[in-house]
């Protein structure tokens, strides 16, 4: 057991040396605590909604309710996920980086952060444009 142990120096060397983000690229802490606001209802309800689907159609079935064919059930638990997967876009562009919240959706802040996502993207291919084969 004693051998299997990290040394002393081994774990903390790797860390200083390590480029330490720039405070402009890094995310504040109340901005992170938006975005994960956001994302958990954007994608919580429609998961949520996609599992109801399977349980609503099995419900239907078994009580001999409605018959209610398999494709159906698939496509709409299918579109209700990729509702979630849109949700979690939505939720990180739809945050506010000022220091007010902004509104309850967010869309004032979606064409925002799109237009700093764009920019974000033409300055690193132009930064890395003459890397690329």
């Amino acid at each position: 057991m004693a051998g299997k142990g990290i040394s002393p120096g081994k774990g903390r060397s790797s860390k200083p040396n390590r480029p330490q983000p720039q405070a402009s690229q890094a995310i504040p802490d109340a901005v992170a605590n938006r975005m994960a606001r956001r994302i958990a209802v954007a994608t919580g309800v429609p998961t949520l909604l996609g599992m109801g689907v399977f349980i609503g159609s099995y419900l239907l079935v078994s009580r001999e309710i409605l018959d209610v064919p398999p494709g159906a059930t698939l496509a709409a638990s299918g579109a209700c996920f990729l509702l979630g997967v849109i949700g979690l876009s939505y939720g990180v562009l739809s945050a506010s980086w000022e220091e007010q919240p902004g509104s309850l959706f967010g869309t004032e802040q979606l064409g925002v952060n799109l237009g700093r996502l764009r920019q974000s993207v033409r300055s690193m291919r132009s930064g890395s444009g003459g890397q690329q084969r």
